[in-house]
C-alpha cells in the first residue's frame, strides 16, 4: 500500500500527481497485465532479443 504524506496547504492535485507517479514506478499494473496470460519462455526470450537489437540499433545510429 502506498502512503503519500500531504503537507499543510498542499494542493490535492499535486498530491494525486505524486501518488500516480509513485504507483507507476512500482509497476503494479504492468505486473498484473503480464500475469493475465501465460507467455512461453521462448517467446519471452525472442522479445527480449528483439528489444536488445532495437536498442543497439538506436545506440549505433547515435554514435555515427
Amino acid at each position: 500500500m502506498l502512503i503519500i504524506p500531504i503537507k499543510d496547504g498542499e494542493n490535492i492535485d499535486r498530491a494525486l500527481k505524486r501518488y500516480k507517479r509513485k504507483f507507476d514506478k512500482t509497476g503494479t499494473v504492468r505486473q498484473l497485465r503480464s500475469r493475465t496470460a501465460f507467455t512461453k519462455p521462448s517467446v519471452k526470450r525472442r522479445v527480449q532479443i528483439q528489444k536488445a537489437a532495437y536498442i543497439q540499433g538506436l545506440r549505433d545510429s547515435v554514435e555515427n
